[in-house]
Order: C-alpha cells, then sequence, then structure tokens
C-alpha cells in the first residue's frame, strides 16, 4: 500500500508546486510586464471608465440612465409599448430640459447591458452648453475637451465612436 501513496504524494507534491505556486507567479509576471494596465485594474478616483456612472447636475456631463451598480446589470425587459418605459422616458426627458440639456435618445434610454460608461458624440455635444454655463467656461473650451476624447471606431470601422462620461467629467473637473 505505501509503495502507492509514496509515488501519489509526490507527485501530487510536484503538481502543487508546478501548477499551485510556478504557474501563477509567471502569469502574474506576464500580466505586469506586457499588460499592466488590463491586469491592475481600471479603478480611478471617480470609478471605473468600465462601468456607467451616475452624475446629476448640469455641472457634469451625464450618460445613459443605466444603473451605475456593476452587479445589477441586463437591460429591462420593458417593450416599446410599456406605459412604465414611456413613463421613464418622459421623466429623464424632463429631467435633461430642466438642466438645459436637449434629449438625445441615448440620454433617456438604458442600455442593453444597464452599465453602458459611454455615450455617443453627438450626446456629449447635446450637452456642452449646459455644463460650460453651469462652470462658468467657454462653449468652445468644453466642446473642444469633449472632441479631444473621442474615441474612434475600432481598425477604423469597428463599432461607432463614444466618449466615455467618467473620463470627459475627470478632464472636465481638472479644468478648473
Amino acid at each position: 500500500m505505501t509503495s502507492h501513496l509514496r509515488p501519489a504524494i509526490g507527485v501530487s507534491a510536484i503538481f502543487f508546486v508546478l501548477l499551485g505556486l510556478l504557474y501563477p507567479l509567471a502569469e502574474t509576471g506576464i500580466g505586469q510586464a506586457f499588460f499592466s494596465h488590463q491586469a491592475n485594474g481600471s479603478l480611478t478616483a471617480g470609478g471605473s471608465p468600465l462601468v456607467g456612472q451616475s452624475w446629476s447636475g448640469p455641472r457634469w456631463f451625464v450618460g445613459r440612465p443605466d444603473a451605475d451598480n456593476p452587479m445589477a446589470t441586463g437591460g429591462t425587459n420593458l417593450g416599446p409599448r410599456s406605459r412604465v418605459l414611456i413613463q421613464e422616458t418622459r421623466r429623464n426627458i424632463a429631467t435633461l430640459n430642466r438642466e438645459g440639456i436637449t434629449p438625445t435618445a441615448d440620454l433617456v434610454t438604458t442600455s442593453g447591458s444597464g452599465v453602458d460608461p459611454d455615450i455617443a458624440p453627438a450626446d456629449a455635444y447635446a450637452q456642452v452648453d449646459a455644463v460650460a454655463k453651469a462652470r462658468d467656461l467657454p462653449v468652445a473650451e468644453v466642446r473642444h475637451l469633449a472632441t479631444s476624447l473621442i474615441q474612434r471606431p475600432q481598425f477604423g470601422f469597428l463599432g461607432a465612436a463614444y466618449i466615455n462620461v467618467l473620463q470627459l467629467n475627470e478632464a472636465l473637473a481638472r479644468l478648473r
């Protein structure tokens, strides 16, 4: 019996060292050496640029009316004739109008994921005047800031241009 047990323990110890210690250390080293930004996460002082944040008031650019909780992902099951969806959309339109923002479709409807951190450049431009006025900044400066943060489609043709709202608001905070 011990003749079978001793090799089993030896093989288990070897695989523990190889797969439990050396392999994770090698993967961590490769990640840090070649992909440090991804390996270290994406948290900034304001949150993560990968998850939509809640911004309120005209001093900040707002994103889609999604949840800012990454555990609350997923869209709703509300269809185009849903009274609840219509009421929420009308409420979002009224809120944006009160803040001096021209509502766009993306600013009043949630995304499919429920935590979309990005908006289209047109959505940002719809907010430029209100944000500039609330912060007492020149409209041209705020528009230039939004334009400078546009992310182009991947490889020039995959997807659509977008602006990350967290990065835009962090850059806005650094202006003054």
